[in-house]
C-alpha cells in the first residue's frame, strides 16, 4: 500500500482497482473462505469440549480468525474495494477518496494481519498442548 500511495492518485487508484478485480478468483477466495469453516468448527469444539486444556485456545483461534480476518475483510475492507470500483480514477474527487481510502483500508488490513497472527499463535500453543 505504501508504494501504491507513492503513485499519483489515479495511478494508484486504477493499479488497486485491478488487483480488486484480480484477486477475486479460486485460487484465493478457497482458501480464504475454506480456512474460515475450521475456525467456526474450532470453535464448537472448543465450547463441546471445555474440559480439554486445549479448548480455551482453540477458541481465541478460532474467534481470531473468523472475526479477526474474515468479517473484517467482509465487513470493512471489501466494502472499501467497492467503493473504490466505482470511482473514475482521473476524476475530481478521486484523490479525496483514494487518501481516504488507504488509511482506513491499511488501517483494517493491520488488523486482519495481527488477528492472524494471534489466530496462529493461539492455536500453535494449543498444538504444543497435545495430550
Amino acid at each position: 500500500m505504501k508504494a501504491l500511495g507513492k503513485l499519483p492518485p489515479a495511478e494508484g487508484i486504477a493499479a488497486m482497482q485491478s488487483i480488486n478485480v484480480v484477486v477475486v478468483n479460486p485460487v484465493f477466495l478457497t482458501p480464504f473462505v475454506g480456512t474460515a469453516v475450521p475456525g467456526l468448527v474450532l470453535g464448537v469444539t472448543a465450547l463441546l469440549r471445555w474440559h480439554d486444556p486445549r479448548a480455551s485456545l482453540w477458541l481465541a483461534g478460532g474467534v481470531l480468525y473468523v472475526a479477526g480476518t474474515f468479517l473484517v475483510t467482509g465487513l470493512f475492507n471489501v466494502p472499501l474495494n467497492n467503493r473504490l470500483a466505482g470511482v473514475v480514477p482521473s476524476s475530481p474527487e478521486a484523490a479525496t477518496l483514494w487518501l481516504a481510502y488507504l488509511s482506513r483500508w491499511t488501517a483494517w488490513n493491520h488488523v486482519r494481519t495481527i488477528a492472524a497472527l494471534a489466530a496462529a499463535a493461539s492455536l500453535t500453543l494449543a498444538w504444543r498442548l497435545r495430550p
